[in-house]
């Protein structure tokens, strides 16, 4: 035992793999056993080591040769079994409808670490190889997927064995294998790559719109990076039980259903958008992160914030109408938001243990990683952005990446030094915000990193600032690298309203129409802070409908995030927000819908008697929009005004607005009875199911009832998916109790109460409502403010069980994030820590500081607010009151 601990230790010491022995080709036979837990990898042994050592912490197995190997190409063969777990990573198993009969099937997840999960190999990104895959013991009525086409397939009876093609060099994390029933529909590029969607049987069709999203993308990621797609084949297959949304693997996408079917009666504008993001994302991996892959998982950003960058870029020039670049800003929130944390980490952060880079598939890494490229692009300009990344994408094709590598080659064709400037970005955690002042016609700057607790550090960065003045034809670009610096204006100025205003006698210094707009449509990852003058200045410039949409998303989203960190008061805030009753563009709404939800949340528990007067404030900002968009789409409308309905709907049902509530139910129960589909389109029906929860309660649950019905009957993963994100939504604790009570089960008890002759009769009706393991995300996002309390209850009564079904990774985080974060106080913190303190869980110890954080930092907000109670009072009710 001395010895094994001995060889081991040496090892286990270091972050990486050694190199005296790196793959170059891996001959893959995968023996599967879908009647029950087996899957057997196999080839006969020709060289026996003397001494084989596992250690199953580390994740390693060491074998000792009784010699010394000689130096050049071997052949190690290796004889395994291993099993096809329930946990949605490694290879799994998992389940499929075959008509009325479930039936069994096969997937794998390997990024990040889990290909070691089904056989052993060199599990770093940067230890790419060949891979030859054959899988036997195949139902033959199953469709059998790898990474590369099929060469041949061997029936024998009823099961078949299926030879791959050897596949070009790539990581670990990108093989891939899927085993199931399926349909396809398929179409062929100019270049002759055949792309497929596989879809469950009957669905096929449901699959073009993806198909067409993957034929265009892909053509023009050939085109902006000057590099050909390296595989004769794409496929996108959908698989009934995923933890992610999508996962890029070579050659072979798979994803969630509702990430690849668009069905007309349940896709929403929202379900669309959501599917082209998704599509386009995964297709663009196949260059920025397969073709060229990250050297080490410190620098995951390099995949998945690129991927989400030019995910963008492609569907703007596919669908300019939609304006993507201002859906862009809700990704750049996100980022904005975690990174304000102190428990936040830089874009490049180091993994010591390869499996603890899970919790950095995060805000940081896509959103804070895609806005911070979004940044330097706009900074470089897009034809010296473009051609750089056509240079690395030559440079290092087929082999992996640093981030400094990407910077060289960036600095190199724009003859700009990215290095110094963009280390800053990811090396450091954090981000400035930039206060602006303006004293006669002298602009200064002062940038502080900007924190959500309202702590201050001395940290600085170099930062790409962008200003208009007063229109956007007056525009001026400069690096901030000082922690103070000024700008004269009238330098670069020819604006004759700012020379002739200079000498007005009015107190303000220039008129009234005038405005200095800094971070020009919000491409910086950064925030402003304006001084009072001009704050009031962009009251106005909104007011008259002078800024863009995405200018005033920044700054009520800035102004949002200030008065959180108590460096605004609140009811500058609400003031702030009344300037946007008016017709908005949806990314506006949008957030104006976010702030009012934050604002009635943090008031609940500030100010409770408030509640009444602020949700008929928010009411009245949102009625306009309401009014204009109606119930139903008009022909031809834009998909904005599809977006902007569902959400407007969604608040005001969950603001107890009585006409919404009315009609929502009057709709709803046409909808029930099949009479007419047609009164509740797609988009409306999560403010339907938010009205008819939002009126569920113990004594009257016909509500819940009839949402379990649909769920049980749909047949339609979007729209079984809608309805869960709703179904947790109830006012009534008890309620939310059951809802939460019913992911633990295959099967769903569920209490109906009915009085009858004066008498309370209890029936039981057990209905089999099988919740995946993977949907339990969207009743967690959907746990209503009231059932808080009982779903940290919940949880921690449940919470082995709740490890025992969901493991202690990715699907984890959703429920300390969702359960844990809506609470506002320093007691419930203390609890909430003290809990996890006897309850550790490593691969959630990040996520769990940030969410203690979030609650601390809400705790702040309630005890600033507060101080302000008379003039929040005041400010509500004179707001209220206005129509």
């Amino acid at each position: 035992m001395e010895f094994e601990e001995q060889k081991l230790e040496h090892f286990k010491k270091q972050t990486r793999l050694p190199d005296f022995a790196v793959p170059k080709r891996y001959d893959l036979t995968l023996k599967l056993d879908l009647s029950g837990i087996g899957v057997l990898v196999f080839s006969l042994q020709k060289y026996v080591p003397l001494d084989i050592v596992v250690d199953n912490e580390a994740e390693i197995v060491v074998l000792v040769f009784d010699e010394v190997l000689n130096v050049g190409n071997g052949v190690l063969e290796i004889r395994f079994s291993g099993v096809l777990n329930e946990h949605l990573k490694g290879f799994y198993r998992c389940t499929y409808m075959d008509g009325e009969e479930k039936k069994n099937m096969a997937a794998t997840q390997f990024e990040a670490v889990d290909a070691r999960m089904c056989f052993p190999c060199w599990d770093e990104p940067a230890l790419k190889a060949t891979f030859k895959i054959t899988l036997d013991n195949i139902p033959s009525e199953l469709t059998a997927l790898s990474n590369m086409p099929v060469s041949k397939e061997k029936l024998d009876g009823h099961l078949k064995t299926v030879y791959f093609e050897e596949s070009i060099v790539m990581s670990t994390y990108l093989v891939a294998v899927v085993v199931g029933l399926y349909e396809y529909i398929e179409d062929i590029t100019d270049d002759g790559i055949k792309i497929r969607v596989y879809s469950p049987i009957g669905k096929s069709e449901k699959g073009k719109f993806a198909l067409n999203i993957a034929m265009q993308t892909l053509d023009f990621f050939e085109k902006y990076f000057s590099m050909p797609y390296p595989l004769p084949k794409l496929d996108m297959v959908s698989v009934p039980e995923f933890s992610a949304g999508a996962m890029e693997n070579y050659g072979l996408i798979t994803c969630r259903e509702t990430e690849l079917i668009q069905d007309e009666l349940y896709t929403a504008a929202a379900n669309i958008q959501r599917l082209t993001i998704v599509v386009a994302h995964e297709v663009a991996h196949h260059w920025f992160g397969n073709l060229v892959t990250m050297e080490w998982w410190t620098h995951l950003w390099l995949n998945e914030g690129f991927a989400t960058w030019v995910s963008y870029l492609v569907i703007d020039k596919l669908f300019p109408e939609w304006k993507i670049w201002n859906r862009f800003l809700q990704e750049m929130k996100s980022g904005l938001h975690m990174d304000a944390l102190e428990q936040s980490h830089p874009i490049e952060v180091e993994i010591h243990q390869a499996r603890s880079v899970l919790e950095f598939f995060d805000a940081i890494s896509y959103e804070k990683g895609s806005s911070v490229i979004r940044m330097l692009q706009d900074y470089l300009g897009d034809e010296i952005f473009q051609m750089s990344l056509g240079s690395y994408m030559k440079r290092y094709a087929f082999a992996n990446a640093k981030t400094e590598d990407l910077w060289n080659v960036l600095t190199e064709v724009s003859g700009v030094d990215v290095n110094t400037t963009m280390e800053i970005w990811t090396k450091q955690k954090g981000y400035p915000v930039i206060s602006v002042e303006l004293k006669d016609h002298i602009l200064e700057f002062e940038q502080n990193q900007f924190l959500s607790s309202g702590l201050h550090s001395d940290s600085q960065w170099i930062v790409p600032v962008t200003l208009s003045l007063g229109s956007y034809n007056e525009q001026k670009k400069f690096l901030l690298q000082a922690k103070k610096e000024q700008l004269d204006i009238e330098e670069f100025s020819n604006s004759s309203d700012i020379s002739s205003s200079r000498h007005d006698q009015h107190k303000e210094n220039f008129d009234n129409n005038w405005w200095i707009k800094v971070n020009v449509h919000q491409a910086g990852f950064y925030r402003v802070k304006y001084d009072d003058n001009l704050m009031a200045r962009l009251k106005r410039a909104t007011e008259g409908n002078y800024l863009s949409a995405a200018d005033e998303f920044g700054i009520l989203d800035d102004a949002f995030a200030l008065c959180e960190a108590c460096e605004m008061p609140f009811s500058s805030l609400l003031c702030l927000m009344d300037v946007y009753r008016k017709e908005l563009d949806y990314i506006v709404l949008s957030r104006l819908i976010y702030a009012c939800y934050s604002a009635v949340k943090i008031v609940s528990d500030a100010i409770p008697d408030l509640m009444s007067e602020l949700k008929q404030f928010c009411i009245n900002l949102l009625l306009l929009s309401a009014e204009k968009l109606g119930w139903d789409a008009t022909s031809g409308e834009s998909q904005s005004n599809a977006l902007m309905r569902e959400e407007v709907l969604m608040a005001l049902a969950s603001f107890g607005h009585p006409q919404t509530h009315e009609e929502a139910r009057k709709r709803f129960h046409a909808f029930l009875e099949g009479k007419n589909v047609s009164l509740l389109p797609a988009d409306t029906r999560k403010a339907a199911y938010t009205a008819i929860l939002r009126n569920t309660s113990t004594d009257n649950r016909k509500g819940l009832d009839c949402l379990l019905k649909i769920y049980r009957e749909i047949g339609a993963p979007q729209e079984e998916a809608r309805v869960l994100r709703c179904i947790a939504s109830s006012a009534d604790p008890i309620i939310v109790s059951e809802v939460l009570n019913w992911m633990l089960s295959d099967e769903v008890l569920h209490l109906i109460m009915n009085m009858v002759s004066k008498s309370t009769l209890l029936i039981f009706i057990l209905a089999p409502l099988q919740v995946r393991r993977q949907d339990v995300i969207y009743i967690l996002s959907g746990i209503s403010w009231e059932g808080r309390a009982i779903a940290w209850s919940w949880f921690k009564e449940n919470w082995d069980q709740i490890l025992k079904i969901w493991g202690s990774e990715m699907l984890l985080t959703h429920f300390v994030r969702d359960i844990v974060t809506p609470f506002c106080s320093n007691e419930m913190a203390d609890e909430i820590e003290e809990f996890f303190t006897t309850h550790p869980v490593q691969s959630i110890a990040m996520n769990l500081k940030q969410s203690l954080e979030l609650i601390r930092i809400k705790a702040r907000w309630i005890e600033y607010i507060k101080q302000e109670k008379e003039s929040i009072i005041e400010v509500v009710k004179g707001l209220a009151s206005k129509k």
